[in-house]
């Protein structure tokens, strides 16, 4: 149910930008890579995503279920 809430909310969550050093040290070095190279590299920043992305729905889960606990210890 919390994987369902989830769902449905990440379509209001707004994707952060890339700050400027991230421009200053990426755009170069993508452009000193060859095609396969780029390729490889864009492969290895979506792993990075995936990841992130799934420690993010942990940590959106445990903050959501220790929410519940908490709501219920101040009902008691």
């Amino acid at each position: 149910m919390i994987d369902a809430m989830l769902g449905y909310r990440q379509g209001e969550i707004h994707s952060a930008e890339f700050s400027d050093e991230w421009g200053k040290l990426c755009i170069p070095f993508e452009d000193s890579l060859s095609e396969e190279q780029i390729d490889i590299f864009h492969k290895n920043l979506d792993c990075v995503s995936d990841t992130a992305a799934a420690e993010m729905r942990a940590a959106y889960k445990v903050g959501f279920k220790d929410s519940v606990a908490l709501m219920r210890e101040v009902q008691e």
